[in-house]
């Protein structure tokens, strides 16, 4: 699962503003690649674009099911957290979303949602602040923090259980902050969030 302008400073530069309902978008398994802690993970670019961007985002894993979650016991269904990276083929978005069309082939392709190591939230602790960083060659692209959150990880599990029953196992892609802009085939991606293993990937 995979929340959209989840950041107000993102929001405003996708064309939205406040405190408005979250929604969601879905990738499919195929677009999950393991980056492993320390290595860098080549990643394809993908075909059908001109315009690929770079989202880094907190995703959390899940270690329980649920149903119409309260909020206040979300927490409960946290396995742990990791350093993801939303890639997207924003020109074919944008123009799916001047039609009023779906998505999908522009945010659930293959490869499309890299996902550095799960760190167990017993380990970790629970994660409500921190720096949220991603640079394109060692040049800092995006840069914020997990408490500027529209939505927070606990609301977010709890409006998905009221409209899916939630199992072990999934993910939840959080949304980014601002700075999202393009990248090309030899980039090195580089995401962090503090208190988490990083997150590198090359375009290739």
């Amino acid at each position: 699962f995979c929340v959209a302008q989840n950041y107000a400073q993102h929001a405003v530069e996708m064309g939205s503003s406040g405190r408005e309902d979250p929604f969601f978008f879905m990738k499919p398994a195929s677009s999950v690649v393991p980056v492993a802690a320390g290595t860098v993970q080549p990643v394809p670019y993908p075909s059908g674009t001109q315009s690929l961007h770079h989202e880094v985002e907190l995703v959390v894993a899940l270690g329980r099911c649920g149903s119409n979650v309260d909020p206040a016991r979300a927490e409960e269904l946290i396995y742990g957290y990791a350093v993801g990276l939303d890639l997207t083929r924003r020109d074919l978005q944008t123009a799916l979303k001047a039609k009023g069309r779906p998505w999908e082939i522009a945010k659930g392709f293959e490869a499309s949602g890299p996902v550095g190591a799960i760190m167990p939230r017993e380990e970790v602790g629970t994660l409500v602040r921190g720096g949220i960083r991603l640079s394109v060659d060692g040049e800092e692209r995006q840069s914020g923090d997990l408490d500027q959150m529209i939505w927070n990880v606990n609301e977010i599990i709890s409006h998905l259980s009221r409209h899916w029953s939630l199992v072990a196992g999934d993910i939840v892609f959080t949304g980014t902050p601002a700075g999202v802009g393009a990248v090309v085939r030899g980039n090195h991606l580089q995401g962090s969030i503090d208190g988490l293993d990083g997150i590198q990937v090359e375009l290739v």
